[in-house]
């Protein structure tokens, strides 16, 4: 797809699985497992899906996915499968590499979404998957990091961020801004401390990256918020938000975890808001 100068790509990295009542908080399961059937441990398949964005001399993801390396209780937990998709493999299939991103943007720092921003090397060192790339976070989000809460302290391995920070690689945002002509950070803080959202116009068509605040087409009715937001009221606030400049100026919705579609169109009915006709990113 294009926006602007922007090129617009999603990129399958993994499939993974996660509690369907976490996903879907105050919904009952009778409801939600219509459109996410749960495996039997009660898990629903997710996808990590990063979006790429090229133009001019900037090869942009945001977001790495779950990555590569897991301990095996960890990996079985999880379901964390790569038998179909990996980011490397998914970066080859559009001619790229590691080597030909510049930036990264991370919507925060959970271990499904920066998971493939690091790796181990043979001599059992840390060094960032993509060598010639600049790291973005808030500068909020990463303090939180540092000291999460008793609530969501199991979604953050330091091991797969602290070294980007200690080699100067991870530069710290403090708030809003546009980073590249067309590309702007907003900030939603449901999710977690200072979660980036992404938005790529031109003034006559947008792509809106809500990150973990929309992850799936399914959590685009209001109520349908994750029981893993820190703040849900915060989330159901800033889900009106997005979902009315959705619908008022016909924003594309990017999922990162939708399993079945990458983008979507919203629609405003009777009974509140939904998802509206899937978007090909290829064409």
């Amino acid at each position: 797809m294009r926006i602007g100068d922007y090129t617009l790509t999603g990129l399958e990295t993994v499939r993974f699985y996660l509690d369907g009542g976490a996903m879907f908080g105050v919904v009952p399961k009778p409801i939600w497992e219509k459109s996410n059937p749960p495996d039997g441990r009660n898990r629903i398949e997710m996808a990590a899906r990063t979006l790429l964005i090229r133009g001019g001399k900037r090869r942009i993801i945001v977001d790495t996915g779950v990555g590569e390396g897991w301990e095996q209780k960890f990996s079985e937990i999880y379901g964390i499968d790569h038998s179909k998709y990996s980011l490397a493999k998914s970066l080859a299939g559009v001619g790229l590499s590691f080597q030909d991103i510049t930036d990264v943007i991370l919507t925060h720092l959970h271990f499904d979404h920066v998971g493939g921003a690091t790796f181990k090397d043979k001599d059992g060192s840390i060094k960032p998957t993509f060598p010639n790339a600049t790291y973005y976070v808030q500068k909020k989000q990463y303090e939180w990091a540092l000291n999460p809460s008793e609530k969501d302290r199991a979604s953050y391995r330091n091991e797969k961020y602290g070294p980007l920070f200690k080699e100067g690689r991870l530069k710290l945002l403090n708030g809003e801004i546009e980073l590249y002509p067309g590309i702007f950070i907003r900030l939603t803080d449901g999710h977690t401390v200072a979660h980036q959202t992404i938005l790529v116009t031109d003034g006559k068509i947008s792509l809106c990256h809500p990150g973990d605040t929309i992850p799936t087409s399914s959590h685009i009715p209001l109520p349908f918020i994750m029981g893993y937001d820190n703040y849900p009221l915060i989330t159901l606030e800033e889900k009106k938000s997005i979902l009315r400049r959705a619908v008022e100026e016909n924003w594309i919705l990017f999922f990162e975890h939708d399993p079945n579609h990458a983008a979507t169109l919203a629609e405003k009915t009777d009974k509140g808001y939904r998802a509206g006709s899937p978007v090909d990113l290829e064409s």
